[in-house]
């Protein structure tokens, strides 16, 4: 069951424009649970074929397990929103603020400061529904929150479908990177965007 973050520092929880009930608010510590069985849930479907089981499941559990998410909500450089309709968990975005630590990223990325879009994930049943549009609103309200000037993200070289997604939300690639599931090494595309004004949305 997911709690609600009482935060008064947190911004109110946005509706989806065909008031469905779809809501996307910022995740709290009683949602550690939520998140984990979201991203253990959602992570598969932004793998390439190639991934086999084994990798998805190592990753899962050393990345997006609920002691890692614990920690992910007790970082202040971060925020995790929470996608949901009639109170069920639909998708979630984790983002954090600061210098990559990533060469690679330093390298590619021209807008500073910045802010990484670490995670967007949407269910299944929740795709085509403005739901992963609805977060990625949010996010982007976030970042520019907090004084970014552009926000990055990684994305796996064979996911067409989220760099579509990424595209017509504003992305565009900017230079690539390797990113660790299971042990293995996987390339990456790093795409960023502008938070100036006449770019927001």
């Amino acid at each position: 069951m997911s709690t609600r973050s009482t935060d008064p520092r947190d911004p109110a929880p946005s509706t989806g424009a065909t008031g469905s009930g779809l809501v996307v608010r910022r995740a709290g510590a009683g949602d550690v649970t939520t998140l984990a069985e979201v991203a253990a849930a959602t992570f598969a479907l932004a793998c390439p074929p190639s991934m086999t089981q084994d990798r998805v499941r190592a990753f899962v559990d050393e990345v997006l397990s609920p002691a890692r998410f614990t920690g992910y909500l007790a970082d202040p450089a971060r925020c995790l929103l929470l996608a949901e309709e009639a109170g069920a968990p639909l998708g979630y975005a984790m983002l954090v603020g600061g210098e990559p630590s990533d060469d690679d990223v330093r390298a590619a990325i021209r807008l500073r400061p910045t802010v990484e879009l670490s995670k967007i994930y949407v269910l299944p049943q929740a795709h085509g529904t403005g739901t992963a549009a609805l977060l990625m609103q949010q996010a982007l309200a976030w970042a520019h929150e907090q004084g970014a000037a552009g926000v990055w993200l990684g994305v796996n070289q064979q996911n067409e479908r989220a760099q579509r997604f990424y595209g017509k939300s504003g992305f565009e690639r900017v230079g690539t990177k390797r990113f660790l599931v299971g042990g293995v090494l996987e390339d990456d595309f790093v795409m960023e965007r502008s938070l100036t004004p006449a770019t927001q949305g």
